[in-house]
């Protein structure tokens, strides 16, 4: 498995810093509250996480943090870099768990709040793992963190040349199915979503790339009846999500939180 950088980030919002202390998977130095901040709800559960984590907590001025961050609810966290892993871990996950792989792989999403949304849905619907593009992608940067709720941090997330990515996970047996809004792509319900799967989302304005579009094995489009000619990327790829988990019979669903998660 991959192994943690060196650096540290900052870490902003209730629920992003809560879910890096509930996650465990790297190390938080120190967590920082706005003096006047009242104490409940989100945030009285980040102060538990942090007590159970021997985190040491101090009280900052509210401007300090102000300074660094519009969105940061009074919360701050200061934290090692990202833990990526490898490939190969993402399809043990599956193996662990008994299941056909369901992989989430990004050709240069962009955008900071589309990725935090697929990652959100990624995490809910259980994939085994997300891929990312090391060129021109957005890595699992602090903003990233944040606008995924902290479900970045429960995910297993690799780096790698996605076409390199798409040839060492069609060996392994998964089927690549990429998302596009072409006539040519074959309507969601005609596609078989059930066995080992890899998903690719292509770039917010351009799609997949040729190479990239060229490797996967079939081509789906989520079915539209409105005059938007396309939906946006993190819409189009949560939809797509939730029809593979839900052609496998929503598995896992009965080991969910039974109140969900709408904040």
């Amino acid at each position: 498995m991959g192994t943690q950088g060196g650096s540290r980030e900052r870490i902003f919002g209730r629920h992003a810093a809560a879910e890096v202390l509930r996650a465990g998977r790297r190390k938080v130095h120190a967590l920082e509250i706005a003096e006047g901040t009242e104490v409940r709800g989100a945030l009285q559960q980040v102060l538990h996480l942090a007590e159970a984590a021997s985190v040491p907590v101090r009280r900052v001025r509210r401007s300090e943090l102000d300074r660094e961050s519009d969105s940061h609810q009074g919360v701050a966290a200061s934290v090692e870099a990202y833990p990526y892993v490898e490939i190969a871990d993402l399809l043990e996950r599956a193996v662990e768990r008994r299941e056909p792989p369901l992989i989430l792989l990004l050709d240069l999403i962009q955008n900071p709040q589309n990725l935090g949304t697929l990652l959100r849905t990624a995490e809910a619907v259980g994939v085994h793992g997300v891929i990312l593009g090391t060129h021109r992608a957005a890595g699992i940067t602090p903003a990233v963190v944040s606008s995924s709720s902290g479900a970045s941090e429960h995910l297993w997330i690799a780096r790698s040349n996605l076409a390199q990515a798409i040839d060492r996970l069609r060996a392994a047996g998964v089927w690549i199915v990429g998302l596009d809004g072409g006539l040519e792509a074959v309507p969601m319900d005609g596609v078989n979503l059930t066995g080992p799967l890899g998903l690719v989302v292509g770039n917010e304005g351009e799609g997949m790339r040729r190479l990239v579009r060229a490797s996967c094995d079939v081509l789906m489009r989520v079915p539209m009846r409105g005059r938007v000619e396309s939906l946006n990327a993190a819409v189009a790829g949560s939809l797509a999500l939730y029809a593979a988990w839900s052609a496998r019979g929503y598995a896992g669903a009965g080991s969910a939180p039974a109140t969900g998660g709408l904040h």
